[in-house]
């Protein structure tokens, strides 16, 4: 099996046939954090991307945006994981 970076993960999730697949929450966490890093891991459907070393606070922040979006096109909801 061939190893995936992030990138490429978050591209082949996106792609999958499951109602979820569009709509789940996926956010980098990586040392590049370079817009054009950024801006990477936006093209390729993820949802956010923190930079390392993790600030909790923003991690947290993240989580809670993605978690009690309702106005998204795609809101996720965190029932369908409870």
């Amino acid at each position: 099996m061939p190893i995936m970076d992030g990138l490429e993960a978050t591209k082949a999730i996106r792609k999958l046939e499951r109602p979820d697949a569009k709509t789940i929450p996926i956010i980098a966490m990586s040392a590049y954090a370079c817009d054009e890093d950024i801006h990477k891991s936006l093209e390729a459907g993820m949802n956010d991307h923190i930079a390392k070393p993790v600030d909790p606070e923003k991690l947290y922040d993240s989580l809670v945006q993605q978690i009690i979006s309702k106005d998204k096109q795609n809101a996720w909801n965190f029932s369908q994981v409870c």
